[in-house]
């Protein structure tokens, strides 16, 4: 079995994570009675400091009408001068008919929240006549706006187009449909975890859910049912006019921005006053098969937490670590510069490369080789273009980079890299994180019903950089099933999934790489073997 550094939990998406007097709170959609989907209830976790966790009782799960057959995903809210309150979507019938409960506190004084009450006055929106009520939920973080009134936004679809329903509300208990909904997409399909908030434009401080002014823009992010990945745009939020508009250079749909290009899903976000910063929270699926999610005895992962702010070009954001991962920092070893030929491969040695956290910075002298991009390819196609360009095709201006979760002989391994590409009018930035060998076993998840056709997808995505100081950065989170990059500062993130079997706690092996016919240069590398946090039961 697998020991993460991360939190590890049987969870299936985030819910609603909060910050309040002193104490963070995650709460998990959760199988008590095993590591399969079915009899979800909401698990619910606390720390003081994002890493050590301790084991709650449950706070919601299924026990009246109006949650009888599911207590699925929603959000929290605190109310200023009263506490949370957690909004969450509960299903009916078996029909799954989906409506909008909420739950508060039994005890503000506890300082974990331990129970959580629904109040008789449930359920609090029920889907109109016009709406789909068994694509209707998620609820987000409320938002106060300028005229006394509570907004949320709860995801769903008509026909294929994706739709953000806007309610709004004076008390938090009677709520109002708004006629046009806050954003919807065509051709997008059902969208589910929506997450709506405001970042600055200028600096790193995260903004609490109901700032508006100038000087910010807003985030609108979904999780897409379709494709199982993460969506987002920047825009406008035009409070009088209660709808947001992306800015006009956003790509609006299945070829835009991820929040991450691999394992990534059902995130949600959260404004932690103690740090003025805004944290997302993402979820990793497993890649195995459910025979061995039985066997383990758990099933999905919470990721990292990471801070969320605005690149200061304004058109995507930047993700990270939060600082508090680095109390977990054990040995480290630093390189300093080092050049990689065509061919080298250098080992990291002296960390435990199966649980590490490696920060290196690249440099390369010319740009002139790098590889034309051909017009033919797919711009919005990174994975596939990493596919057909792996870690093992040479190349020009790369492939560079680090091979996690290498066994001895590279039998297996998961690479994680730049190709530098020159388009017509700049160069292109590849990053991928490509788990096509990181295994030997055949018991993988698959796309294809017949299961023969094994889940190693080269996720990928292109990095937005500018590259006249030559220069790129890497770090990698690498925790024995997992591997969490963020590629030049966090503009690009993947999350991959993987199962060596011969890569595995001493015996796996950490590498950087280059397979260009252009020197690169190690100009600085730091890695870190990581310990385990505190998981804690009551």
């Amino acid at each position: 079995m697998y020991v993460l550094f991360i939190i590890l939990l049987i969870n299936y998406f985030t819910t609603g994570p909060l910050y309040y007097n002193g104490v963070y709170h995650l709460f998990y959609q959760y199988n008590p009675k095993g590591a399969v989907w079915g009899n979800i209830v909401w698990a619910h976790s606390v720390s003081t400091d994002l890493i050590n966790w301790k084991r709650v009782e449950h706070a919601i799960y299924p026990s009246r009408p109006f949650d009888q057959f599911g207590c699925w995903s929603g959000s929290a809210t605190v109310i200023p001068g009263k506490g949370p309150i957690i909004l969450y979507t509960g299903i009916i019938d078996k029909n799954n008919t989906q409506v909008q409960n909420y739950a508060v506190p039994a005890n503000l004084s506890d300082p974990y929240l331990r129970e959580w009450v629904k109040p008789d006055n449930n359920p609090l929106i029920v889907a109109d006549p016009f709406v789909n009520k068994t694509a209707f939920r998620d609820p987000t973080t409320a938002w106060l706006g300028k005229d006394g009134h509570w907004r949320i936004t709860i995801g769903g679809r008509r026909k294929h187009r994706g739709m953000s329903f806007l309610y709004r509300s004076r008390d938090f208990m009677h709520w109002t449909k708004v006629k046009h909904p806050l954003h919807s997409t065509a051709g997008t399909g059902n969208w589910e975890c929506p997450d709506f908030f405001p970042v600055a434009v200028h600096g790193k401080n995260g903004l609490d859910t109901s700032v508006m002014g100038p000087n910010i823009k807003h985030v609108f992010k979904v999780s897409l049912d379709v494709t199982r990945y993460e969506y987002y745009t920047l825009g406008t939020y035009l409070a009088d006019k209660d709808r947001y508009v992306p800015d006009k250079d956003m790509v609006d749909g299945w070829n835009g921005l991820r929040l991450d290009y691999g394992n990534f899903y059902a995130s949600k976000s959260f404004f932690d006053p103690s740090k003025n910063r805004r944290i997302v929270w993402g979820w990793a699926n497993e890649s195995d098969s459910t025979d061995d999610d039985v066997k383990k005895g758990w099933a999905g992962i919470q990721l990292i937490p990471r801070t969320v702010t605005l690149d200061p070009n304004g058109k995507q954001l930047l993700q990270w670590p939060v600082q508090e991962l680095e109390s977990l920092r054990g040995k480290a070893v630093k390189l300093g510069k080092q050049k990689l030929e065509k061919g080298a491969k250098i080992e990291i040695k002296g960390i435990t490369a199966a649980q590490a956290d490696v920060d290196v910075w690249f440099s390369f002298d010319s740009l002139d080789k790098a590889e034309p991009f051909d017009p033919s390819w797919d711009r919005y196609d990174a994975q596939k273009l990493c596919s057909q360009k792996g870690s093992t095709v040479e190349g020009g201006l790369g492939p560079f980079g680090l091979l996690t979760l290498a066994s001895r002989k590279l039998e297996e391994y998961t690479p994680v890299f730049f190709r530098v590409f020159k388009a017509q009018d700049k160069h292109v930035v590849l990053m991928c994180s490509d788990a096509s060998r990181s295994t030997l076993s055949n018991n993988i998840k698959s796309f294809v019903k017949d299961g023969k056709d094994a889940y190693r997808p080269s996720f990928a995505g292109f990095v937005d950089v500018d590259l006249t100081d030559k220069k790129l950065s890497l770090r990698s989170l690498i925790d024995n099933s997992v591997v969490e990059s963020f590629g030049a500062g966090g503009k690009t993130c993947i999350t991959s999934r993987v199962y060596p079997i011969l890569a595995t706690y001493n015996n796996a092996h950490l590498y950087a790489f280059n397979n260009g016919s252009e020197t690169i240069t190690i100009n600085s590398l730091n890695a870190w073997s990581m310990n385990r946090p505190l998981l804690m039961n009551h």
